[in-house]
């Protein structure tokens, strides 16, 4: 079952996130004796990469955590649905557990456009959503907000090309 502290945790590294200027999407995993082993967040237009996701910087971390690539004894949490990329590093991590905040109606893999975790891909996690998604789901409404605002093309700024939640960003 999911515990809300683990989401609070990934929770802080999306505010980082979102303090940084990227998406506000924060993730941990938690390793089989309760410890956060991976923390990652957002970092996409620091880094310049389509590859830099929360889940997969966290899911990097517990690798070198547990030196072992193998995560089947580990829970992820994200404050977004992961996007397909992410979803399939959480079924190669063989991640025992997913826990999700806010739903994705764009590329959310767990069940928003698909779910690849049912497909026959040899593992599949027990998966949580909606792990305080109104907390998850504000702060992403508060980032793309501030980009209305500020008159920025928040199409280059969202992983999905719109808000989570249905609204066009």
């Amino acid at each position: 079952m999911p515990d809300e502290k683990y989401m609070r945790a990934a929770l802080e590294l999306a505010a980082e996130a979102m303090r940084a200027g990227e998406v506000p999407v924060g993730c941990v995993v938690v390793g089989p004796d309760g410890e956060i082993i991976g923390r990652g967040r957002n970092r996409r237009e620091e880094s310049r990469s389509a590859l830099a996701h929360a889940e997969l910087e966290a899911i990097h971390m517990a690798c070198e955590s547990l030196s072992d690539w193998r995560l089947s004894s580990c829970r992820l949490y994200v404050t977004l649905e992961p996007c397909p990329m992410c979803a399939g590093a959480i079924i190669n991590a063989r991640i025992a557990e997913l826990c999700y905040g806010a739903k994705d109606p764009v590329t959310g893999s767990a069940g928003s456009v698909i779910n690849l975790f049912m497909e026959n891909y040899g593992h599949s996690p027990r998966i949580y959503g909606a792990v305080l998604e109104s907390e998850c789901s504000a702060l992403l409404r508060e980032f793309f907000a501030g980009l209305r605002e500020k008159g920025a093309d928040s199409a280059i700024h969202s992983r999905a090309g719109m808000e989570p939640g249905g609204e066009k960003g």
